[in-house]
């Protein structure tokens, strides 16, 4: 799997980062190389139906049931509507999927020369649709969401003005998928996809599931350029190294799994949708109160993306679980290390992670960075997609 894994990074760094004394054809082939890489292991994941994410003991009982949380999501459906109104039939024919599609599946964080997406980009939008697909994003997501999904918008330009203007990079190839008809009670949600922001959101009556979530940022901090000075996970690398600074040193024996990061370790992006993924590291239930407070916080910084409201009962279903947590660590732990930590779950599975350059020529291409960070955020035990809870409407309603 590591030699897949270094395979992958070489043809990407090779893709993303062609030297001058190479021809345009041999960037193409390598370039087309990366892409069918990604498009055979996508095809390998949906051979296999939905499972989800669970560790070798199974589902714990009890998770996800069916129940009104009291808090509307009319401004979500009205914003869907008035989408979808203003599109014509073809722009609709690219967009609209059933509820059940594997569109869910599709997606990946890559760049747009090494993946096809499906739906339509802000870029094929007219003024008036990208501002109703915007209201979307603004409907379903928090103040703090929103911004964050526009600032790695503007990451992808800064890549584009570091290379050569080049056309895998754009602010606009950011595109919209709806699945099922937008209802007040009836399942359906919509997706956004694209370099380094995948946002998978479904909606059942007033309740929602804001996962699997991939946010990414290439450079972390633009030094140059239209966005100079855009500055991205700031708050989430930091508060969690000061968290594992807190840890005392039995505490951070058991943390850490891995003292050196040499490599990417995110396990749970793009095609890991069925992955087995044990509790590792450090039990949250060896906390002492003052690091159960600062665990939280951080666990903030990922759930406070979601709209107000549903950030609430998604944070009342995390405390539930918080002795049921896991910590890990990758890394070191000074000031400014590089690292990997994973925040594990019955009902929430979060990853940090510095990563090896890919983008930025002149960089690095062999160690990770903190110019660049992947985070994922997804809902284990099988209620990615909200798949635990159409399971359940189907079942109900629809036998």
């Amino acid at each position: 799997m590591l030699k897949k894994i270094s395979l992958v990074f070489i043809l990407c760094s090779i893709a993303c980062s062609e030297k001058p004394k190479k021809s345009e054809q041999s960037a193409i082939d390598n370039q087309n190389k990366v892409a069918q890489f990604f498009a055979e292991m996508e095809a390998r994941a949906l051979e296999q139906p939905y499972h989800g994410i669970f560790t070798e003991e199974g589902e714990p009982e009890g998770l996800f049931p069916i129940f009104s949380t009291g808090v509307s999501t009319k401004p979500i459906v009205e914003s869907a509507v008035a989408f979808i109104g203003i599109l014509s039939n073809e722009q609709r024919q690219k967009i609209l999927f059933p509820i059940d599609d594997p569109e869910w599946r599709k997606w990946s964080n890559v760049d747009n020369g090494i993946y096809k997406r499906q739906g339509m980009s802000l870029k094929m939008m007219d003024t008036a649709q990208k501002k109703a697909a915007f209201k979307l994003l603004q409907a379903s997501l928090s103040a703090k969401g929103l911004q964050l999904s526009k600032d790695i918008m503007k990451t992808d330009q800064t890549l584009r003005e570091l290379n050569d203007n080049s056309a895998d990079y754009d602010e606009n190839l950011y595109f919209f998928t709806i699945m099922g008809e937008p209802s007040a009670t009836a399942p359906w949600g919509w997706q956004l996809d694209g370099h380094h922001l995948v946002i998978n959101y479904f909606v059942m009556g007033d309740q929602i599931v804001m996962s699997p979530v991939f946010m990414g940022a290439e450079p972390v901090l633009t030094t140059t350029g239209k966005y100079k000075g855009n500055t991205l996970f700031q708050d989430e690398q930091n508060l969690g190294l000061g968290l594992m600074r807190s840890l005392d040193d039995a505490q951070r024996k058991k943390a850490i799994i891995a003292t050196r990061k040499v490599q990417n370790n995110n396990v749970a992006a793009a095609n890991k949708d069925n992955l087995t993924l044990n509790y590792q590291g450090l039990s949250v239930s060896e906390f002492n109160e003052g690091q159960k407070e600062t665990l939280l916080h951080l666990i903030d910084q990922y759930v406070a993306n979601m709209r107000e409201g549903h950030h609430d009962i998604k944070m009342e279903e995390v405390s539930q679980y918080l002795n049921q947590t896991s910590f890990a660590w990758v890394g070191d732990t000074s000031e400014n290390a590089v690292f990997y930590y994973r925040i594990h779950s019955p009902v929430l599975l979060i990853e940090f992670d510095h990563q090896i350059a890919v983008g930025i020529p002149g960089a690095n291409k062999e160690v990770p960075t903190r110019n660049h960070i992947h985070t994922v955020v997804r809902t284990p035990n099988g209620n990615d997609y909200g798949k635990r809870l159409l399971e359940q409407h189907l079942e109900a309603h629809h036998r």
